[in-house]
């Protein structure tokens, strides 16, 4: 029987040296159950301004707290370490990151629920986890799922986005029935997270709202200096490579 692993990260900043300073997760059994997590964790790294901006977590609050390998979600993360299981994240290639640096070698099946956005809301501007959380009215019934597990809601809090991802995760499996009905929904959101996303139109930029086939035929110059000098995410790199080619 599968377990769902619904994790989020917050960190001392998004660099190669940083490390995660919070675990936010909650752990569905097939049957419903309900295991939530929200730890701080110490670290020797030094939180960045910039991340204590956007989480708030300033180093006085990780005073006497354990390591993020002794904190009691990761020892389940490890326990339920399975192919049978389902490791889910909104961009999960950030958390992945982050908890590998803490020694984890992954044996789960990978969901992100970023990716997935992508493939099944493609008319969506944006695909962000508090974007979609008010696009898709999340937030109506976020206050009653949060009564049931004792979770106090708050944006960039890594308890609070995991309550929203886990909403949005019933969104993405109700469209995927409706659009892959032959296909077992968690089983096609593995699939779809291993693909890249053909992305149709520039949502930055000079080009910002032009469709990318266009600008490729237009001014493909400038679209290699973006695959050359842009730190760009696999989206766009595949789309880039697509258009270019």
């Amino acid at each position: 029987m599968p377990y769902y692993v619904l994790f989020d990260t917050e960190t001392t900043g998004n660099q190669d040296d940083d490390k995660v300073i919070q675990f936010g997760a909650m752990i569905v059994s097939q049957n419903g159950e309900v295991e939530a997590y929200d730890e701080l964790c110490s670290t020797d790294v030094e939180i960045k301004l910039e991340a204590m901006e956007v989480h708030n977590i300033t180093p006085d609050l990780l005073i006497g707290k354990p390591k993020a390998t002794e904190t009691s979600f990761y020892k389940r993360l490890e326990e339920l370490n399975s192919n049978e299981n389902y490791l889910i994240a909104h961009n999960i290639n950030f958390d992945m990151s982050m908890i590998e640096k803490e020694g984890f070698v992954n044996s789960y099946q990978i969901i992100d629920t970023l990716r997935c956005a992508k493939h099944l809301f493609p008319q969506m501007p944006y695909h962000r986890l508090q974007y979609l959380r008010y696009a898709l009215e999340l937030y109506k019934k976020e206050q009653k799922e949060a009564e049931k597990y004792n979770i106090t809601i708050k944006a960039h809090d890594a308890i609070g986005d995991v309550l929203v991802m886990k909403l949005f995760l019933s969104k993405l499996v109700t469209k995927c029935r409706e659009i892959y009905p032959d296909y077992n929904p968690m089983e096609k959101l593995v699939d779809l997270t291993k693909t890249p996303v053909l992305i149709k139109t520039f949502r930055f930029g000079k080009y910002k709202n032009k469709e990318i086939a266009e600008v490729a035929k237009e001014d493909p110059s400038y679209l290699n200096w973006m695959r050359t000098n842009m730190d760009l995410d696999e989206d766009l790199k595949y789309t880039l490579d697509k258009v270019l080619a």
